[in-house]
């Protein structure tokens, strides 16, 4: 595991951004950020599942969070623009952005993905992260110190066969850090890296190993060491690179 312990309130009176908050990874990350001092703004499909993050976070007694209702699927420009402009509206700026929504469909070999799941599995894994990163680069230019964590896999590492549309967005997700880092290191405070979780009992991989005890697999909790480093000014200096929780 990731080896890190922050002091209690290092992420004070920063404005975080996670995509996918409403459960696995996103709502772990949301929870720990908030815990440790963060306004968090809560964006997901799922207004239920938001709320219950948002009353989770109000009840342990952090800072006031906000949710934003948005389907990466069903979302285009004007949407991620929305986004970016109701932050500037009640922030005024971001001091880091989590790219934790996902999405997965069953593994299976090429010939047998349809142009529907092909399409879905690039919109919601790589498109939305680009789309919002870019509708959000001024906000994060207004932070002393800002970063973008895009989440990663094995599957974006290595080549796997019958990984298909989801290790191509992963594969895409590596790249797309690559260039916001190059395009950004000289001529900005914003540090952008990837971070691969790892295998960990989320309703997603059990779309992907349905057969799989989840009790074999770390909970997403217990992976949030890495996550609160880099969205923290301990990792300044950490720019375009890959990490991995476990």
């Amino acid at each position: 595991m990731f080896d890190y312990q922050p002091q209690a309130n290092f992420l004070e009176n920063k404005i975080i951004l996670v995509t996918g908050a409403s459960s696995g990874l996103g709502r772990a990350a949301a929870l720990s950020y908030a815990r440790h001092g963060a306004s968090v703004i809560l964006l997901g499909r799922n207004e239920a599942r938001l709320n219950a993050v948002y009353d989770e976070i109000e009840a342990a007694g952090g800072a006031q969070p906000a949710v934003m209702v948005l389907d990466l699927l069903k979302a285009d420009d004007n949407s991620y623009q929305e986004v970016a402009i109701t932050v500037a509206e009640e922030f005024g700026h971001l001091d880091g952005l989590l790219h934790s929504a996902g999405t997965m469909s069953p593994v299976l070999p090429l010939e047998h993905v349809t142009l529907e799941s092909w399409e879905q599995q690039l919109k919601v894994n790589l498109t939305a992260s680009y789309a919002l990163t870019r509708h959000c680069l001024p906000l994060l230019r207004r932070a002393a110190s800002a970063s973008v964590i895009f989440t990663s896999s094995t599957a974006g590492r290595e080549i796997r066969a019958y990984w298909g549309p989801y290790a191509i967005a992963k594969h895409g997700i590596e790249n797309l850090m690559q260039l916001f880092h190059d395009e950004l290191h000289s001529t900005s405070n914003i540090r952008v890296n990837s971070l691969n979780p790892g295998p960990c009992a989320t309703a997603l991989r059990r779309v992907a190993f349905p057969s799989e005890d989840p009790l074999l697999r770390p909970r997403p909790e217990m992976l949030m060491a890495a996550y609160l480093y880099l969205m923290g000014d301990d990792s300044r200096n950490e720019n375009g690179r890959q990490f991995s929780s476990q």
